[in-house]
């Protein structure tokens, strides 16, 4: 029992173990002891020597700790004495501070032996499973060093450990259960953890955000205190940054989720805002973060917009306006807020008018661009604040046509307001001041308000600038061509530069005005062609690309520097591949590479400025143009130019089509408009119609009903006679109604005599109907269908004749009875007999009509009985040469039967004459050897025959 006297603390007897020696007999006490307590003493002792012994606990412990995880699961005491161990030895966390001179080498001895026990550990894969099983037991002395112990190992190997997390079942979420325990210590380092765990893995990013961490972590920020809270909130921060940077889906998600809208109480900021801690500090730094996370320029523009147009609609832009423009603000938080708002704004429309209306809380109020810009070009500000400022400059200019305008416009004679500071004063001063970085950034930012913009550069020519009492005004572009030609500094040359390669590119008239001063091309070569040092190779390639953009953009109105000259003065002063050479220089420079890589202006010193990114896409665009506009002859730049001009007609031709397509669609869309107007209104014609058609409906039911009440009363007045006088009906003209009705009456017993004989014939015919007569049959029937129809008009028009006659017997009744009296019923009466006299004319041309049908089908009748006695006589004459057909087959049997029986005598006959000759002794053959025999004749049998008869 020496070891444990001597990790107890007890007395030695005798020669002290080494701590390996005490650290292997605690490890077979481990292995070997079947008690818990034995075992959990042992687990104890390592724990406290696994610091001090780090090496010998790792090389001889891990293998019986890791056993213990997997065998003493009920005790939570020794599990948690050997995650305590394992954390010891795979942490290179040091308490105490090493010395200055010693501690490079002890942290990186640390870290070797950190990674090495974290491979051996993580070697295999079941032992990061058991340890994420072991983080659901509740207990605290199990869950808190199982959560050290899984940080550990994820800093040390973190994607190794990762992957094995993320094929993990349940992995991922296991961990996300720790930000809900209500320990604050475990929930804290919970965070710590998973920040380890999302770093730099995309898809552990997107399922930690689909486990409802960005609700939780929100909700733990607030509880804390938001920007106030302490360092817990700085821990959801950076878990936050690393869900959310570079990951679009998370991004995406968390806009979505309206989660936007909570980060705007975190910028809600007092009056009194001094004395901020750097807790705050800090807190308020990596909000900031957040918010550009989520509207950075590298992400998708649709995904930026649509996070930029949410950050105004909540009030968040706002809120950082308000900060922007507060007193008190520490240095490195407004700088930070500038940053922030420039992104915000950045090629949104409606967030960069917001921002031009903001005003400075000052008296009187200025606009916060001008303020700013006041703070861009004074050189006691802080270097980061002034290139802050410039970005927000930039990102309110880009894509933004309107604030180019405004920015060009306070420079304009027109505009210039003498009592009040406006930004084109201010760039105009930074840009001539005697601090090259004003220069610089007053130049940067002129250049970016004539950015894709050929209106403003145009505008921008009208600036005049007054240089000294008593002498005129020169232009701006003359002035800055000036300042160049004084040897100024490099960073001045190069921001100049910038400018007027910015300013003329794409602008003939630009061009023109450059060149129409004689002295700059001749600056511009002489510079081009010296022998400079190392710093002015950047300003040569800058004069090159200069030179260059006046070839290119020259329209050759100025007859002394066509683009044909310019070349020739290259070729002879410069010589073209030295021109090309040179021109290469500006994107070999170191600088420009990382100037490319993003808008934000990020330079350690003042010293490193000299590019801007959005100089280094014109740089790129424009340098293959120009290599080939120097290296190329003249024929071939009037074969390019006709090309040039044909392509444009086929673009004017294409244009002209695309507006007749245009305007036939519009005349197509009219059409289909008024066409869906007039359904309409074809619809609502419709319905009027169908509503007047029912309406006239009902008037006639109506009027057929005062009709009859009419007839009623006159018939119950008793005055009937008064019609025939007073209607002048004379007695001659009743009797002609008389004769017309009785004829009418003949006519139609006639016809019904002759339709009662033709029913009876046609039946008869069916009856009688043959097989060969199948058409007329049918044809017959036929004809009886149309009879039938001619009897249903008959009777219609008999009833109606008896309906006339009823009539006329009134009229005849009131004729008889009364002579002459007069009164109301007279007009009646009139209409009365006219309508009776239109119906007899009616039906006596329904009957005429009746007889012609009926004439008709009588001549298809006796057509139809022609044909029946066709086809009878044809039935005949077939059923008589069937019969004789008949007679001659009974014939031609009866004489093959005789002809059998004269055959069968003769054979008979054939017998006995060969029975007599074999009688006389004559040889008789077969008649097999006959039939055989071929020689034998016609002739020959014939004769044999005759004998045979005699």
């Amino acid at each position: 029992m020496n070891f444990l006297r001597g990790v107890m603390g007890g007395q030695p007897t005798g020669p002290q173990p080494t701590g390996a020696e005490t650290i292997q007999k605690l490890c077979d006490r481990v292995a070997s002891s079947t008690l818990l307590e034995d075992r959990r003493d042992a687990v104890r002792a390592l724990k406290s020597l696994s610091k001090k012994y780090r090496v010998e606990v790792g090389n001889m412990a891990m293998d019986h700790l890791v056993r213990i995880l997997q065998t003493d699961r009920s005790d939570t005491e020794i599990l948690g004495y050997a995650l305590d161990t394992l954390y010891n030895i795979v942490c290179n966390d040091e308490e105490e501070e090493p010395d200055e001179s010693e501690e490079e080498n002890q942290q990186k001895q640390e870290d070797d032996l950190g990674a090495q026990f974290t491979d051996k550990f993580v070697q295999e894969p079941e032992n990061v499973t058991l340890l994420l099983t072991l983080l659901e037991e509740f207990d605290f002395h199990v869950r808190w060093p199982g959560v050290k112990l899984l940080t550990a190992l994820l800093k040390n190997q973190c994607a190794q450990v990762q992957g094995i997390i993320l094929v993990s079942p349940m992995g991922v979420s296991r961990l996300m259960d720790l930000l809900a325990d209500s320990r604050e210590v475990i929930r804290n380092d919970g965070l710590l953890l998973l920040q380890q765990l999302t770093k730099g893995n995309a898809a552990i990013q997107k399922i930690v955000a689909f486990e409802n961490a960005f609700e939780r972590l929100l909700d733990i920020i607030t509880e804390e205190g938001s920007s106030d809270g302490g360092i817990v909130v700085e821990d959801c921060l950076l878990l936050l940054l690393n869900l959310l940077k570079n990951n679009s889906s998370n991004q995406n998600f968390f806009k979505e989720g309206s989660y936007i809208q909570k980060m705007k109480p975190w910028f809600e900021v007092g009056d009194d805002n001094s004395g901020w801690s750097a807790q705050k500090v800090t807190n308020l730094h990596l909000m900031l973060q957040l918010v550009r996370v989520m509207v950075s320029p590298v992400n998708s523009p649709g995904a930026t917009a649509s996070c930029q147009k949410a950050m105004f609609q909540c009030g968040l832009l706002q809120q950082l306006c308000t900060i922007l423009m507060a007193t008190g603000v520490p240095a490195d938080i407004l700088t930070e807020t500038i940053n922030t708002v420039s992104e915000v704004i950045r090629g949104s429309e409606v967030n960069q008018d917001y921002f031009a209306s903001v005003n400075a809380p000052s008296n009187p109020p200025r606009p916060a661009i001008v303020v700013l810009l006041m703070s861009m070009v004074n050189e006691r500000q802080p270097f980061v604040l002034r290139c802050a400022v410039l970005y927000c400059f930039q990102c309110f200019l880009y894509k933004n046509h309107k604030g180019q305008g405004e920015i060009v416009a306070t420079l304009l004679p027109s505009t210039i307001d003498a009592n009040s500071i406006s930004a084109g004063q201010l760039l105009c001063g930074g840009l001539f001041s005697a601090d090259s970085l004003s220069n610089w950034c007053a130049a940067v930012a002129l250049a970016h308000a004539l950015q894709d913009n050929l209106t403003q550069k145009e505008q921008l020519l009208r600036v005049q600038l007054a240089t000294s009492l008593g002498k005129p005004p020169v232009s701006l572009l003359q002035q800055c061509t000036n300042i160049l030609s004084q040897g100024s500094r490099v960073q001045t040359k190069v921001g100049l530069l910038m400018l007027l390669c910015t300013w003329i590119s794409n602008c003939p008239i630009a061009v023109m005005h450059f060149l129409h001063n004689q002295d700059n091309v001749p600056f511009l070569t002489g510079q081009i062609s010296e022998n400079l040092g190392e710093d002015e190779r950047l300003v040569q390639g800058l004069c090159a690309l200069l030179l260059g953009i006046c070839i290119y953009y020259n329209d050759n109105s100025l007859e002394n520097y066509t683009k044909e000259k310019l070349k020739q003065l290259i070729e002879k002063r410069i010589g073209k591949e030295n021109f090309v050479e040179k021109l290469g220089f500006i994107t070999k420079h170191e600088l420009y590479s990382r100037a490319a890589q993003k808008p934000q202006p990020a330079f350690s010193t003042p010293e490193h400025m000299l590019f801007d990114h959005e100089f280094t896409k014109l740089v790129k665009e424009l340098e293959g143009m120009i290599t080939k506009a120097v290296l190329k002859s003249s024929e071939e730049e009037k074969k390019e130019e006709e090309v040039k001009k044909t392509l444009e007609q086929h673009d004017s031709i294409v244009t002209q089509y695309k507006e007749l397509i245009r305007e036939q669609d519009s005349q197509i869309n009219e059409l289909k408009e008024q066409v869906t107007v007039l359904a309409s209104q074809n619809e609502k014609m419709q319905s009027t119609m169908t509503q007047q058609l029912s309406q006239i409906q009902q008037h006639k039911d109506q009027y057929n009903i005062l009709k009859l009440k009419l007839g009623k009363d006159n018939q119950q007045t008793g005055n009937q006679a008064e019609a025939a006088h007073v209607n002048g009906l004379q007695p001659e003209e009743l009797s002609q109604l008389r004769e017309q009705l009785e004829e009418l009456q003949r006519q139609n017993q006639l016809l019904q005599t002759q339709l009662g004989e033709k029913d009876s014939l046609i039946t008869s015919l069916k009856a009688e109907g043959l097989p060969s007569a199948d058409g007329s049959t049918s044809e017959v029937t036929v004809l009886q269908r149309e009879v039938e129809l001619l009897k249903a008009q008959l009777q219609r028009q008999t009833a109606e004749i008896t309906q006339l006659q009823s009539e006329r017997q009134e009229l005849l009744r009131g004729s008889d009875t009364t002579a002459a009296v007069p009164g109301e019923n007279s007009l009646y009466y009139t209409e009365k007999i006219a309508e009776l006299e239109s119906r007899l004319s009616a039906q006596t041309a329904e009957n005429q009509k009746l007889k012609a049908e009926v004439k008709t089908l009588l001549e298809s009748q006796e057509s139809m009985e022609k044909d029946l006695a066709s086809a009878t006589s044809t039935a005949a004459i077939m059923q008589a040469e069937k019969s004789k057909l008949q007679q001659e087959v009974q014939e031609s049997k009866k004489e093959q039967d005789d002809l059998l029986m004269l055959l069968a005598d003769q054979d008979q006959k054939i017998l006995s004459l060969k029975q007599r000759l074999k009688d006389l002794g004559e040889t008789i053959e077969d008649e097999d050897d006959l039939d055989s025999k071929d020689q034998f004749d016609d002739d020959d049998d014939e004769e044999e025959e005759e004998e045979c008869d005699e």
